[in-house]
């Protein structure tokens, strides 16, 4: 399940990154959040909480959803736009604790987000990207119809510079593996802070 986390979540979200995303000498996400030193960890994550749910508005938002199996949280799927109204493009992006990776949770969430982007707001195009070494993230991006859509070099800093690939899906191609187990609930109360006053059967893929 991938709900909105609340204040109460923090506590639990803070100690599964206190529990590792990824190995120390390795660094996957352009902002090295995961390893900081506690006390700054801590502070870094809470404010980026806080401060995409206070920024949230229809020209630029990002929506931090916790993944949740069996009543724990084991790790955030991030969902974001620019000028969505007028490109229907999203961008995600998600970690997972290091004790839940390899499990096949990172498939799951990310057809789940797939399906509120295209089902739930009429989006037209998401975009992802990781490092080309990334495998795990490569392996569900692949497994769920995205197409390779170039590469670009990045600065790692500990990695140094490293290539991130990048991938498009459009409606059309999620379209053709669409899953019908997967339900949205509570969305439509919602739908002004997107821009959306409610679902328009022209603008769905």
């Amino acid at each position: 399940m991938l709900r909105v986390p609340t204040d109460d979540d923090l506590p639990e979200i803070i100690d599964l990154i206190g529990g590792g995303v990824h190995p120390d000498d390795y660094r996957p996400f352009a902002t090295p959040w995961a390893n900081l030193p506690e006390p700054e960890r801590t502070h870094t994550a809470m404010q980026f909480i806080w401060q995409h749910r206070a920024d949230f508005a229809p020209s630029a938002w990002r929506l931090y959803l916790s993944v949740i199996i069996d009543g724990q949280i084991v790790g955030a799927q991030d969902l974001m736009a620019r000028d969505f109204l007028s490109l229907r493009t999203v961008k995600s992006g998600s970690w997972l604790g290091s004790s839940h990776q390899g499990k096949g949770i990172g498939t799951e969430m990310r057809a789940a987000v797939l399906h509120l982007a295209f089902d739930g707001l009429g989006a037209s195009v998401a975009e992802t990207e990781a490092r080309v070494d990334n495998l795990g993230s490569l392996g569900v991006t692949r497994k769920l119809g995205y197409e390779e859509n170039g590469v670009s070099d990045y600065d790692f800093d500990i990695n140094g510079v490293q290539q991130m690939r990048h991938f498009r899906l459009t409606a059309e191609r999620w379209l053709e593996n669409r899953r019908d187990d997967i339900t949205i609930e509570g969305l439509e109360p919602c739908l002004p802070l997107f821009g959306l006053s409610e679902p328009d059967p022209a603008d769905a893929p």
